[in-house]
């Protein structure tokens, strides 16, 4: 349980209630294909966690001196073999999942499916892992935000529609601030390991600064969707959360020990889920 990371599970349901939700708003809502979606989203979570943590460790990204949550083989919880077959088994049953989809989405959605599962590997694993190059921030973006919230709109409602990708931009934004601060407290040991994430690459200051910008853009969407485009003002609703994103930014920038971020990390997940659920909420009302 420790090793799938359930702090970071949100982002994995957060992209299908939005989806979801604009699915419904246009009449084309399906339970089965929803709950599918949800499924194989957390599946691929999960089995991305277990890749990171096999690979981290075969790549020594991870040692015992790591300041966040443990790492199960790091720690010695789960052997290497063991930890490698979960991934697989995890990513196999996803996979079959992703096939059921092919009822609603067509052929196309298992290729998009198929790319997913080597991403979820690439990102510390493979020749040119993404997390090791500073990619791997954008590889959250595309995959939790257009990509997720996109496909589960277009299994539901059997098209494309461009509310789908401005809609999934928040939704991967805020996933991918809990990478920033994943890194961000992990900055020091990747730097020793020649991990070269964003934060590493670029300094704290600028991914303090990404944090912050994820989310002004996140509460500026709905607010220029309402006023430029005559959405609803049910879509305002995730600008309750405004305080909670102050503290959080707070935290970031006064933050002095790496230990003080690991509650934040949990807080950022949940918030994540928080901004989802009352947009998706909006929708349903709008």
């Amino acid at each position: 349980m420790e090793a799938a990371r359930p702090k970071t599970l949100p982002a994995a349901i957060a992209p299908v209630l939005v989806g979801s939700a604009l699915a419904w708003h246009d009449g084309g809502f399906d339970w089965r294909a929803a709950a599918l979606c949800a499924a194989f989203s957390l599946l691929m979570q999960i089995g991305a966690n277990f890749a990171n943590d096999y690979y981290d460790f075969i790549k020594g990204g991870d040692t015992a001196a790591r300041v966040g949550p443990r790492r199960a083989v790091v720690a010695g919880l789960v052997a290497p073999a063991t930890m490698r077959r979960a991934m697989w088994l995890v990513f196999a049953v996803a996979t079959a999942l992703g096939l059921l989809l092919v009822a609603w989405g067509g052929w196309g959605l298992a290729a998009i499916g198929a790319v997913s599962v080597l991403c979820a590997i690439a990102y510390t694993g493979g020749p040119y892992p993404l997390a090791y190059h500073g990619l791997g921030d954008v590889f959250v973006l595309i995959f939790f935000g257009p990509v997720a919230v996109g496909g589960t709109y277009y299994v539901q409602a059997g098209a494309l529609d461009a509310r789908a990708l401005i809609f999934s931009l928040p939704v991967g934004l805020l996933a991918a601030n809990i990478l920033v601060l994943n890194n961000y407290r992990d900055e020091a040991e990747d730097r020793q390991v020649g991990k070269r994430t964003t934060v590493v690459r670029f300094g704290k200051k600028f991914a303090c600064a990404q944090f912050g910008a994820a989310f002004i853009l996140s509460f500026a969407l709905p607010v220029v969707a309402v006023a430029l485009a005559g959405a609803s003002v049910w879509l305002l609703l995730p600008l309750v959360l405004i305080p909670e994103a102050w503290r959080q930014q707070r935290t970031l920038r006064t933050s002095r020990d790496p230990s003080e971020l690991i509650s934040l990390l949990g807080a950022s997940g949940r918030f994540l889920g928080l901004y989802a659920l009352l947009l998706a909420i909006g929708l349903l009302l709008a």
